[in-house]
């Protein structure tokens, strides 16, 4: 019987034909999710959906490929969908707070960018030279002439009356002063201090008069003088109207169908009036005499700030968003210090992931948003509402400056959520909105199966990696040595890993490999020595254990027989790497009513699991062997030498060998180690691992010595879990080792203990001499004793 449990070396491991791979053309590339129809289904879905809600959450493990697979499939169907509408920031020359927003079709950003500034280079050449044209100045002359004569004409009345008075009137600039006149020649102040007191007394009565007169004849001088500034302003305006209308007439036509842009031109032309009128008339432009400056003035004033422009052949956006905070996403307004003081103004509007993917696809990594303050809420505030709003999110905490208020733009984006499953169940548990706004779920699952289109496409993106990054090309024993790899990973044979990310490496590491050796292309033997090479760099801690086991410091026996001694198999996990190791199981059984002892759980170190497989141990001595008496036992399990968390119920097979070695005195080959979980009626069932835990004991027994007796028992369900190195393979080979899939306890223990388990016959009794007769036999040994106990302490009640 236990020949039939040894496993071929063709169980062993994954055999692939190598003839049977073909290497595609490097132009070729596989348009598809490797290995992931469901998923690639959903996504397809999910962008073709156009209803608001429908945006998609890939979920999934990292390391499989998503993000790659995604962003290149997501590339390739946005090239043939439209291009964006272009849209940026001019400012509000009513409400400088409230830059206005302007849409222009795709590709037009730039342009009108172009445009504006060619604008304002005409400006500077247009002004001030065009108040210096002849027929300006002769209407402004004409216009001051008219308040010349009317101011002149005045002042004339006066003087005439001041004659009559022997009174003389003098000008000096708009000063008007009276002087006395004596023998017709005006006196100064020494000749006028010698006239008589009657002299002066009445020229100081006429200069009051003429006082008076003056202020009468000059009383509409206010409205001359408005009249002046007001026909001076209108010849101005119409000056620069006349000016500036063959500049904006041919922007009017260029843009006649882009309505934000000819609102923009109508507000922009007002403007510039008053700008001129500020910056660049003939007596402003003295102050200002750079003509940079000038420019600097203007750009800052007109120039649009292009927030997106995409070119319409380039299709719709697919951003990915790598540092998802608020500001990278929502957009952010940026200052300058200005004497102190932080300003800015709309030229320092900057976009964000969102407005650069407005129109196309954004991809975000759910983890970090959800680590970033505020930018989940403010997320599904901008997917509710359709639109884009920068704003600064800690203005309600108190952490406030003067800001803009950029108007809204309106917001067309498929947002694709990339994360692992546990925060897609937290998402969907903890916000109800969650599933209202991400209505698809594309499942990225950890396996492919192994199929000729699935090894087609893997050897399609291999040969891909290969050629894109520079390495040396792959030959089909590569490639065959990839996929066996990549099926060790997924732990099964029939499986490729969705894992995709560590066979691309081990590519990277094999032509690194090769560097140096002149060779020119990537076989079997550089993958495998990139495989030991990654193994070594991170197993120094696996060779101190198994240092320490050649060395007895960690006691584990691989000769010889034992009672209540076993060898379980264990798997540790240090960081990215993983390896097996053997464990002591020991068991000591005495008489009681106890139960069975987990010492791991008593010791606080067994895990939930782990504790979950030792007390099904009972269930299944209940099961096989107390029908016919009360199962009365006290036993204790340890796993020996262990100082950390245990968990898992893959020893619970090794666990009830040894509690029935330690029960029946029967020893238990230490030649064998063993993996295996068991239910309570006694079938064994699959763990994880298995492979690692193998080549642990291998390691072991190899250190010591190979004698041929060396062995593993695992489930039979494991078989296809099986991808062994290839010095282990060889191993069993040569008969030097053996492995035996077995698929209940009685398998087992006739295995490590050379003697017939015995079958139940139709009265419950196992034939005599059989290992299962005789745990029957002791426990109902021990279960006389416990009631004889009992009714000694019953009869020693009653006499006390």
């Amino acid at each position: 019987m236990t020949k039939s449990l040894k496993l071929p070396v063709d169980a062993l491991k994954l055999n692939i034909d190598v003839e049977s791979l073909s290497i595609p053309e490097i132009s070729k590339q596989c348009d598809t999710l490797l290995g992931q129809e469901r998923a690639q289904s959903a996504l397809e879905f999910g962008v073709a959906m156009k209803n608001p809600g429908y945006n998609i959450f890939v979920m999934g493990e990292p390391g499989t490929g998503r993000l790659s697979m995604i962003s290149n499939y997501l590339t390739q169907f946005s090239i043939n969908q439209e291009a964006p509408p272009t849209y940026a920031y001019v400012d509000n020359f009513e409400k400088a707070r409230e830059p206005i927003s302007v849409q222009l079709p795709a590709g037009h950003g730039q342009a009108f960018s172009k445009d504006i500034e060619q604008l304002i280079e005409n400006l500077l050449a247009t002004f001030p030279a065009a108040f210096e044209s002849p027929a300006y100045q002769q209407k402004k002359t004409t216009i001051e002439r008219r308040f010349n004569q009317q101011y002149n004409a005045a002042i004339d009345l006066v003087d005439k009356k001041a004659e009559t008075m022997n009174v003389a009137l003098y000008r000096d600039s708009d000063a008007i002063t009276f002087l006395p006149i004596r023998d017709n020649k005006t006196l100064d102040e020494d000749q006028f201090t010698l006239l008589p007191q009657l002299e002066r007394e009445a020229f100081h009565k006429h200069s009051e008069e003429l006082e008076v007169y003056l202020a009468d004849v000059l009383i509409e001088l206010p409205q001359w003088r408005r009249t002046l500034v007001d026909e001076t302003k209108q010849l101005d305006n119409e000056t620069i109207g006349l000016a500036i209308d063959p500049l904006f007439t041919e922007l009017e036509q260029k843009y006649q169908n882009i309505d934000d842009v000819i609102s923009y031109l109508a507000e922009l032309k007002k403007d510039v009036a008053e700008t001129i009128t500020d910056f660049l008339m003939p007596s402003r432009s003295q102050d200002i005499r750079d003509n940079s400056t000038k420019r600097l003035i203007l750009t800052e004033q007109y120039m649009p700030n292009i927030l997106v422009d995409y070119k319409q052949e380039n299709g719709a956006p697919v951003i990915y968003e790598s540092h998802p905070t608020y500001q990278n996403l929502f957009g952010r307004i940026e200052y300058m210090s200005d004497q102190g003081a932080l300003i800015t103004s709309y030229r320092r509007i900057c976009a964000g992931s969102l407005h650069k993917a407005n129109g196309g696809y954004l991809i975000l990594d759910a983890e970090k948003i959800l680590t970033y303050p505020f930018v989940w809420e403010g997320l599904k505030r901008a997917l509710k509402s359709s639109k884009i709003e920068i704003e600064t999110p800690f203005s309600e905490y108190g952490v406030n400056t003067i800001t803009l208020k950029p108007e809204v733009i309106p917001l067309n984006v498929k947002v694709i959520l990339v994360g692992p499953r546990d925060i897609y169940y937290l998402l969907e548990d903890m916000d109800s909105e969650f599933n209202e706004m991400f209505r698809v779920l594309a499942d990225f699952g950890n396996h492919i199966k192994l199929t000729q289109d699935s090894v087609e496409q893997f050897v399609s993106l291999m040969v891909k990696q290969a050629t894109d990054s520079g390495a040396l090309p792959l030959t089909k024993a590569a490639i065959a040595r990839l996929i066996e790899h990549s099926c060790r990973i997924s732990e099964n044979q029939q499986r490729l890993s969705a894992h995709i990310n560590d066979s691309l490496e081990i590519i990277g590491e094999a032509n690194q490999l090769c560097a140096g050796n002149g060779l020119t292309e990537i076989d079997k033997a550089q993958i495998e020595f990139a495989l030991i090479a990654k193994e070594s760099r991170s197993g120094r801690i696996a060779e101190e254990i198994l240092d320490e086991m050649v060395d007895g410091t960690i006691l584990i026996d691989t000769s010889g027989e034992a009672i209540g001694k076993v060898n379980g198999l264990t798997v540790m996990e240090v960081g990215g790497s993983s390896f097996g190791a053997p464990a002591r199981i020991t068991t000591t059984v005495y008489p009681g009513s106890r139960g069975i002892v987990d010492i791991e759980r008593e010791a606080e170190l067994g895990q939930a699991i782990h504790s979950k497989g030792v007390l099904i141990l009972t269930g299944y001595l209940g099961y096989c062997y107390a029908q016919q008496f009360p199962l009365a036992i006290s036993a204790s399990i340890a796993l020996e030498q262990s100082y950390g968390y245990v968990d898992g119920d893959s020893a619970s097979l090794a666990e009830l060998s040894c509690l029935i070695s330690a029960l029946t005195r029967t020893p238990i080959k230490q030649c064998f180690a063993m993996t295996g979980s068991i239910n309570q009626y006694g079938e064994v069932q699959a763990i994880g691992g298995v492979n690692e835990k193998i080549e642990g004991f291998f390691k072991l027994c190899q250190a010591r010595g190979l004698n041929g007796e060396h062995a593993v028992i695992i489930p039979v369900s494991n078989k296809r879990n099986l991808i062994l190195k290839q010095e282990v393979v060889d191993a069993v080979e040569q008969g030097l080792f053996a492995i035996y899939a077995v698929s209940n306890v009685n398998e087992t223990l006739e295995l490590l203990m050379g003697k017939t388990a015995g079958t139940m016959n139709q009265d419950g009794e196992y034939p005599e001499g059989t290992i299962n007769f005789n745990v029957v036999a002791r426990l109902k040994e021990i279960a006389e004793m416990d009631d004889d106990n009992e009714d000694e302490e019953k009869q020693n009640k009653a006499n006390s």
